[in-house]
């Protein structure tokens, strides 16, 4: 089955929530087919990082039918060799709504962990880290704190944006040592099988001998605007356009993207596995959200 067709399973279309508990919904999708367009290769990847979802429609009953709610997160290596269709995992989710698990509340959780654990892992044929969330975190972080905020610079209202199809050209670089922690919360891009527009914010560490200028990254950000990719995809695309423009020391990017149907998806890649951002990548961790999540 072609990558498009594999992608379009579920995507625009209308299809009936499962009633009963449905592995067989969930879809994997080849990562490498989209990889090859931008050369980036499946046996050497210029990057390590890791794909964190959370998915806010998680529900089933116990024993004595109690309605269990929570969030779980998930968390897997950005070198599997598949990534999980979103539609496909909300509907897989759902059709825990109206089974039975657990004498307990906590029995149900732990059975109903371990059986989404085994249904990914056998899927997306990797390791995948999930915990479950039935209230609030008290450890709340963020691994973003420290970082400009390219749009709220006073000087923005004097750019003109003219460019909304992705351009590498416009990334303009300074032949000076230094570093750099921007981030925008003008991310947008767009399904590439419906064309609903997907909103984000993003993050960029950048360390080396050729520093983007602010101006540049945030045209080239807004540039991303039109561009037709899933939320992984247009992570790496952002990545690899720095790395082959840069070639930087150190470069970690972070796509926090906003819920959308019950489920944000926040990629992330980096050369250096030290500089990952830890608790977006740590599945035992709720990370504050932002504004748009």
């Amino acid at each position: 089955m072609g990558q498009n067709l594999i992608e379009a399973t579920h995507l625009g279309k209308n299809v009936d929530y499962p009633q009963n508990y449905k592995p067989e919904v969930l879809v994997a999708v080849p990562r490498k087919l989209n990889r090859e367009i931008y050369k980036i290769d499946e046996n050497n990847l210029p990057f390590v990082g890791y794909d964190a979802w959370h998915a806010y429609e998680i529900s089933f009953l116990t024993k004595k039918g109690l309605p269990v709610v929570g969030l779980i997160k998930l968390v897997y290596s950005s070198s599997s060799q598949f990534l999980v269709e979103s539609k496909s995992l909300k509907l897989y989710l759902n059709s825990f709504n109206m089974e039975k698990f657990g004498n307990s509340q906590k029995e149900g959780i732990e059975l109903v962990i371990s059986i989404i654990k085994n249904d990914l892992e056998k899927l997306l044929k990797t390791e995948v880290n999930i915990s479950f969330y039935s209230h609030n975190s008290k450890e709340d972080k963020s691994d973003f704190d420290n970082y400009e905020i390219l749009e709220e610079s006073q000087s923005v209202e004097n750019i003109e944006f003219s460019f909304f199809s992705e351009d590498k050209s416009l990334i303009k670089t300074e032949n000076k040592v230094g570093e750099i922690k921007i981030g925008s919360h003008l991310l947008r891009s767009n399904c590439k099988i419906t064309n609903q527009p997907d909103w984000g914010s993003l993050f960029i560490h950048l360390e080396g001998d050729k520093i983007p200028t602010k101006e540049s990254l945030l045209k080239y950000i807004i540039s991303i605007r039109n561009e037709n990719h899933f939320h992984e995809e247009i992570c790496e695309l952002i990545y690899i356009r720095l790395w082959e423009i840069c070639s930087p020391k150190n470069l970690t990017v972070s796509c926090l993207y906003t819920r959308r149907g019950g489920i944000d998806i926040c990629p992330t890649r980096s050369n250096n596995i030290d500089n990952l951002p830890p608790s977006q990548i740590d599945h035992k961790s709720l990370t504050h959200k932002l504004l748009r999540q």
